[in-house]
């Protein structure tokens, strides 16, 4: 019997080559190249024609003013923090992939939002993981009423077709999308081409169709979606869990959003009977001290349309090293950096012999910049030992001249802050509302000395 061919394939982009390289020659990564068995002429010429005929049928030319502009309709899944991540929740047609660390969640909060939905809407879970055995099992320590949930343990794309050609479901869910394989290519399961190829099947079935897809995806251990990037493109919806497994809270968050805004974050506590909604989720982010402590800042940060209040805190020591440590945890490490340059340069205050320790509580993730104010302030704190005046929050972006760049969302930040009991606020220029916020005192600044200077006064 003749040796099969064998070829490597790229595992971020999918490039192919005839020999193996340590770095992909087109998207530059390094140690990706996997080997792979190469498709034969007959499958290459059948996978063709499938999709030649897929696009057998041309849509017609229209005029985009005769096009009429509606609000798509949505349905909710009855768990409202997921619904908000969702952008109001699911779209009749629309594809959501969801990923994360193994263990976070994902499979209990689909099970979760099946269960609600299986009892006014037709669903399907297909787990290409797990045993229906298992998925029972689960149901029952969750205590949900899953009597109306359809379950097909399956990883073969033409049977899990037709079982969704049969059942017509108004949603299903894959879990995971990495394990299943199409007869169609010769590849192994979670390759690069079966993951594309089985994602663009599920995906045109969506469309045609009008059935929600739900994809879970495996995630690499530098916390990426496994598989080609294209997989992303494909769907409508990307959903990242973020979050320790060894702590009780669990983040969603939206990186991508046909149908609603992006960066949207639900916040998630997990208990006995699964994940439950957290209706206050700034609580979880704030530090709960008897007396102000030194190196704790608060700020108010902007997760979608969500304003967020979460604790900034800092630890500045003497360092015995030739070089000083800078350590960010929820905030960007080069980032860090920069500050600190400012604040030598336009503030006087020099931290190039103190090891600096950065930490935003509850394990959330800070992107914006607007958390630049609130570190600073933070770490002159601890070097101080002197703790901030109770009830102040702060917001702003600091540029390398000193000065302090507004924030979006300025009144809806200062609003959530005063509604939580804060007093004082310390934000930028360009940020002050035109109309008062009751129990609010708002100090505006234009540039970091500034900031200190009516910080000493506050004293």
């Amino acid at each position: 019997m003749a040796k099969a061919k064998t070829q490597y394939v790229c595992s971020e982009c999918g490039s192919v080559s005839s020999r193996w390289m340590g770095q992909c020659p087109d998207c530059k990564a390094w140690n990706t190249m996997v080997e792979t068995v190469a498709e034969s002429a007959g499958v290459n010429r059948m996978s063709q024609t499938q999709h030649h005929k897929a696009l057998a049928q041309t849509a017609p030319v229209l005029s985009l003013a005769d096009i009429e502009a509606i609000d798509v309709p949505r349905f909710g899944t009855g768990i409202e923090e997921f619904d908000r991540v969702l952008g109001g929740g699911l779209v009749a047609g629309g594809v959501v992939l969801i990923g994360g660390d193994p263990g976070i969640g994902k499979s209990t909060l689909l099970l979760q939002a099946l269960a609600n939905l299986a009892s006014v809407r037709s669903t399907l879970y297909v787990s290409g993981e797990e045993s229906g055995a298992q998925i029972a099992l689960r149901a029952k320590r969750l205590a949900v009423d899953a009597k109306d949930l359809k379950l097909q343990a399956e990883i073969q794309l033409e049977k899990i077709l037709g079982t969704l050609a049969d059942l017509k479901p108004e949603v299903a869910v894959i879990d995971s999308i990495q394990t299943l394989y199409s007869d169609a290519l010769t590849a192994a399961p979670g390759s690069v081409s079966q993951v594309r190829e089985c994602a663009a099947q599920l995906t045109r079935v969506a469309k045609q169709t009008g059935v929600t897809i739900i994809l879970v995806g495996h995630v690499t251990k530098e916390g990426a979606l496994a598989g080609p990037r294209v997989l992303e493109h494909i769907v409508d919806t990307v959903l990242y869990f973020e979050g320790d497994t060894q702590s009780s809270f669990r983040l969603v968050r939206a990186i991508k959003n046909r149908f609603g805004a992006v960066n949207e974050l639900g916040v998630f506590a997990m208990t006995e009977k699964g994940l439950k909604g957290v209706s206050n989720p700034s609580a979880l982010f704030l530090s709960q001290h008897d007396s102000q402590v030194p190196g704790s800042c608060v700020m108010v940060t902007q997760e979608g349309t969500r304003p967020l209040l979460v604790e900034i805190q800092a630890l500045v020591d003497a360092s015995h090293l030739p070089n000083a440590r800078r350590l960010s945890v929820g905030l960007e490490q080069n980032r860090l950096a920069m500050l600190l340059a400012v604040l030598h340069r336009h503030a006087g205050i020099a931290a190039f012999d103190q090891d600096v320790f950065i930490n935003a509580v509850g394990g959330v993730k800070i992107a914006e910049p607007a958390a630049d104010l609130a570190v600073l302030l933070a770490i002159n704190s601890s070097m101080r030992n002197k703790p901030l005046p109770r009830g102040l929050v702060v917001f702003g972006e600091v540029g390398l001249a000193g000065e302090i760049r507004p924030a979006p969302r300025g009144q809806e930040r200062l609003k959530e802050a005063a509604k939580l009991g804060f007093s004082t606020a310390i934000i930028p220029k360009a940020n002050v509302p035109k109309q008062k916020i009751e129990g609010m005192n708002i100090i505006s600044v234009e540039r970091i000395d500034q900031a200190f200077s009516k910080l000493r006064e506050l004293d």
